[in-house]
């Protein structure tokens, strides 16, 4: 059994996703070191629905519930052989790898989130989901709706699913053209146009924070946003990282790399369930579930016990 945690990003986001964590001893250890890092309660702000819309606040609660998943499904027995985290998730699918340590791994993702926010107020924009064309077609959507304005391929999601990020008018004409060639447009709900050249100003100050940061090898390969392609080298890891914040996110490329390892359980780990459903159609035959509550997690690691069992049956 080949298993894939996947970590979710900005954008998954609800209210009150850290309190189911709260009810298992690890998860709530998790989020009370978080808590005790940033100095802020990561429970009570994930409570918020005004925090939740802020950069600077709801990357690192994200963070948090998905380290928290991770390491509550880890202590319920169930294992991982490659991971990829979306965006912010990156940071998450890192630490939770042993890549990098908790404490410089969140400061780091503070920077980024602080730098985003500043980035997002200087230079407002926004994100839309061009849903039912091809990346080739909405490459070209970008191309015609970003002439004279600043708009970009943010995240390579599935083959019907392009992320376009840039300034409020370039995507509204892109939302517009997608919808004349027969797609469909979903405004995301983040507060800036990120990975997209209006973030160019946050590079520098989240180069600097990883710059600091002891990078060491994974106890499982990753699959970086900049790349697609699974590694388990430091210094790979954290070039790209320090790239994919105004590069796109070829995620769809980091799921047919796991297809191609033989990957054939996947678990989102985290809130919601968006990288579950793009993962469905991205690695066909796989078991997809999602881990947003120790209820989800304890199913899962049965589940999983039931499987192995009946491997062992087979094998005889």
């Amino acid at each position: 059994m080949q298993i894939a945690s996947l970590f979710p990003g900005q954008g998954s986001q609800y209210p009150g996703m850290a309190d189911p964590w709260q009810g298992h001893p690890v998860g709530k250890e998790i989020l009370e070191r978080c808590s005790a890092i940033v100095g802020w309660d990561v429970v009570e702000t994930s409570r918020d629905p005004k925090a939740l819309k802020r950069t600077d606040t709801v990357q690192l609660t994200v963070f948090a519930c998905d380290l928290a998943a991770f390491e509550v499904l880890k202590a319920e027995g169930v294992g991982c052989n490659v991971a990829a985290g979306h965006s912010l998730g990156e940071y998450a699918a890192l630490v939770a790898s042993g890549a990098v340590a908790l404490e410089p791994g969140l400061a780091a993702l503070a920077a980024r989130a602080t730098a985003m926010e500043k980035a997002s107020f200087e230079n407002p924009g926004a994100m839309t989901a061009i849903v039912g064309l091809s990346l080739r077609e909405a490459m070209e959507v970008c191309e015609v709706a970003g002439r004279g304005d600043v708009l970009a391929v943010a995240n390579e999601n599935s083959p019907k699913q392009t992320v376009l990020s840039g300034s409020l008018t370039a995507v509204e004409r892109a939302e517009e053209l997608a919808r004349s060639r027969g797609g469909k447009a979903i405004r995301l709900p983040v507060a800036g146009a990120f990975h997209s050249p209006l973030m160019s100003s946050a590079v520098q100050p989240v180069r600097e924070a990883l710059s600091r940061i002891h990078f060491e090898r994974p106890a499982f390969p990753i699959i970086p946003n900049a790349s697609g392609k699974p590694t388990t080298q430091p210094l790979v890891l954290r070039d790209l990282l320090s790239r994919h914040l105004i590069s796109p996110a070829r995620w769809d490329a980091s799921m047919q790399a796991m297809a191609a390892a033989g990957v054939d359980f996947v678990i989102e780990a985290g809130p919601g369930d968006v990288l579950g459903k793009l993962a469905r159609r991205s690695i066909p035959g796989a078991t997809v579930r999602s881990a947003g509550t120790p209820e989800d997690v304890r199913a899962i690691a049965t589940e999983l016990r039931g499987l192995a069992a009946a491997s062992r049956t087979e094998a005889r």
